[in-house]
């Protein structure tokens, strides 16, 4: 276990470092430093000499890969990329355009995003899955098959109608929740009932229908026949065997939602004033500070591989023919 954890890890540098270039190359040589200054300078009346005022005072005055007007290690140290991406393998995120420190609004900024991610994600899952078992405990009836059309409807719908219908019924012809807005301790939660409520009905036609289809592919097993011909119950079928046999798609999705739960939501936290990292992401990109852009790609990035990781553990507890060698 212990050679597979590390292997794995090893594995994950290449990964993050191509993906850190890529990065790299999208900020720095698509979109150069001196179009970054004219964009914070304005881009009428804006001189040379402000340019390079704008990029010493941000540190964007090196060059990209290689400074050739240094000598020894600093040929490699003394550019951008070394200062600007390879510092966040040590979780280095530097301070954005504006002089905030990162790290430091990433930290106090996630438990925001965790308090409304958690709960979307823990009783959304519940929610789907046991609508899925009820869909193919009575298949092939109506209810099934009405079940499947509210999915789709639910499916068709976008997001921001929720949102707005939520916003407008809830909270402002019943008065239950506020519109919009955040505030920190034990009031938090009047201001995340209506985004945790809208995260959970948006995501209940996509993932009930996505989790039938999976219980559909095991209840026509042959161990699920053989089940039925010992006289289990129905119930007992579905859940000790269908839904059992059936985590190991499940968990294979569930990973992709993982990031989601540190960087929050970038719809919900925007509508609903939540200051969480899903929002810092969104005024980032309309600020054009591509310092904190970076960061929170390289960090969804590292959540990504992390759980994958995770996924890969998991496997060995649901389905015992998995072993980890």
């Amino acid at each position: 276990m212990i050679a597979y954890l590390i292997r794995r890890i090893a594995y994950a540098f290449p990964v993050l470092l191509g993906v850190n270039l890529i990065t790299f190359m999208l900020f720095f040589m698509v979109n150069t430093p001196d179009d970054m200054a004219r964009m914070h300078l304005g881009q009428k009346h804006v001189t040379e000499v402000a340019i390079a005022h704008w990029k010493r005072d941000h540190d964007y005055d090196k060059p990209l890969f290689f400074n050739k007007d240094t000598s020894g290690a600093e040929q490699l140290t003394q550019t951008l990329f070394w200062q600007k991406s390879l510092k966040l393998f040590v979780f280095d995120f530097g301070t954005s355009d504006a002089g905030r420190d990162i790290g430091y609004d990433i930290g106090q900024r996630m438990w925001a995003s965790l308090a409304i991610a958690i709960p979307v994600f823990m009783v959304g899952i519940l929610v789907n899955i046991s609508f899925a078992l009820l869909m193919i405990f009575f298949r092939s009836t109506y209810l099934d098959v009405w079940g499947v059309i509210f999915c789709v409807i639910l499916m068709s719908i976008s997001s921001l109608f929720y949102i707005i219908g939520g916003q407008y019924v809830l909270a402002k012809l019943l008065r239950l929740v506020p519109i919009s807005g955040y505030s920190g301790g034990l009031e938090a939660w009047k201001f995340i009932v209506l985004p945790v409520i809208i995260g959970i009905v948006s995501g209940i036609g996509a993932g009930s229908r996505w989790y039938r289809t999976i219980f559909l592919e095991e209840i026509n097993q042959d161990y699920v026949r053989t089940g039925r011909a010992k006289g289990l119950a129905e119930l007992h079928v579905l859940f000790r065997h269908v839904l059992k046999n059936g985590m190991i798609p499940i968990l294979t999705g569930v990973v992709v939602i993982i990031p989601s739960l540190f960087l929050g939501s970038l719809l919900l936290e925007s509508f609903f004033g939540v200051p969480g990292l899903g929002s810092y992401t969104i005024d980032a990109i309309q600020q054009q500070d591509f310092a904190i852009v970076r960061s929170m790609v390289f960090l969804g990035s590292v959540l990504y591989i992390v759980g994958l990781l995770l996924t890969d553990l998991s496997y060995t507890w649901c389905d015992p023919r998995v072993r980890i060698q």
